[in-house]
């Protein structure tokens, strides 16, 4: 059984933004239920969780901005953009998600851990350098990505990110970037409206951001092509040092918010390919945090699959949900790559 770190902390409950919004305590309240149950209690390692550090969150974030949610901590509430608001308790929690997803990274680099998973809030992904958005306050991944150049020493980060949405802020806060590969498969178009795939960095990071913009009603067979074909690929050109992942679970077929049709079959797949990835890459360091997934149960069940899936104890031989349509859909986003980076990248040639 391999050693998977989780991160898991009851203060992450604290952020509260209203009664009725999907981005609730409830989401992770039932994942942490999920791993009390028989099957999975016991198999995961505990990681500390500690506060980021102001000099970590200004790897990512501009100061004034860092200063305006800390001035949200203990009232009541703080309205910072239409759909995100904070809570007395959302500034630690935010600190703690960051903070704790880093010492993840710190872990599974050191090898203390093979890998890990922190369950945590608020989300980050959409949180742009001085905005919060898209139920996002800190970036946790973009933080997390420089908390591993600059405090561990690796030099190339492939950040997967399979959320519903498109993660605006963190393909912004490397795009100009080329040590930092973010690669977005989303529902397009959606919210935020970004992610087209034009959108492939700028400057020195042009063709570091790879974009997947995709039709409602991809299910299990098109992702685990996506990350068969062109992903794995991808990887192996670039060589990361380890692999951080994005993990919304609104891609999960009940998803209120979505339109996709992942089952947690799928997402044990995805989480397969991806450590097939890191063993080839990069000794197996693969760090997975979570960011959207609003059907609630759904969202539980998938987390245990990809846990079990981290742990060693459920193993998926992806080729064999590839059938020979979802082959030939990949073909025709190979060929939209190719003609978005030229020449960039051999694997997006048609017929690599």
């Amino acid at each position: 059984m391999n050693k998977t770190g989780v991160v898991r902390d009851n203060r992450y409950m604290n952020h509260e933004m209203g009664a009725y919004h999907p981005e609730s305590p409830k989401r992770l309240e039932t994942i942490y239920a999920m791993l009390e149950e028989p099957e999975i209690r016991g198999t995961c390692r505990q990681v500390l969780v500690r506060r980021a550090e102001r000099d970590e969150l200004l790897l990512v974030h501009s100061e004034d901005y860092v200063e305006r949610i800390a001035s949200t901590e203990g009232k009541e509430y703080t309205y910072l953009d239409p759909d995100t608001q904070t809570s007395a308790g959302s500034y630690e929690a935010a600190l703690l998600a960051a903070g704790g997803l880093c010492q993840a990274i710190s872990m599974v680099s050191s090898g203390e851990l093979d890998n890990a998973f922190a369950l945590v809030r608020p989300p980050g992904h959409h949180a742009e350098r001085a905005r919060a958005m898209g139920f996002c306050l800190f970036n946790n991944v973009a933080v997390g990505a420089r908390y591993a150049q600059e405090s561990l020493g690796l030099k190339r980060i492939l950040i997967v990110d399979w959320d519903l949405h498109h993660g605006n802020g963190t393909q912004h806060s490397f795009e100009e970037d080329s040590t930092i590969l973010y690669f977005s498969t989303h529902q397009y178009p959606y919210y935020p409206g970004t992610g087209a795939f034009s959108e492939i960095g700028r400057g020195g990071g042009e063709g570091y951001t790879v974009n997947i913009p995709l039709s409602t009603g991809c299910g299990d067979g098109d992702y685990l092509a996506i990350f068969e074909f062109i992903l794995k690929p991808l990887a192996m050109e670039f060589k990361p040092e380890m692999i951080l992942v994005s993990a919304g679970f609104d891609i999960y077929r009940g998803d209120p918010l979505g339109g996709m049709n992942v089952t947690p079959a799928g997402f044990a797949g995805m989480t397969q390919s991806l450590m097939e990835m890191a063993d080839l890459c990069c000794d197996g360091k693969l760090v997975i945090t979570l960011e959207g997934g609003y059907n609630v149960e759904g969202q539980r069940d998938s987390v245990k699959e990809v846990i079990k899936s981290l742990l060693g104890i459920r193993e998926t031989n992806v080729p064999e949900h590839i059938n020979r349509k979802e082959r030939g859909f990949v073909e025709g986003i190979r060929k939209k790559l190719s003609d978005a980076h030229g020449n960039r990248w051999k694997c997006f040639k048609t017929g690599a």
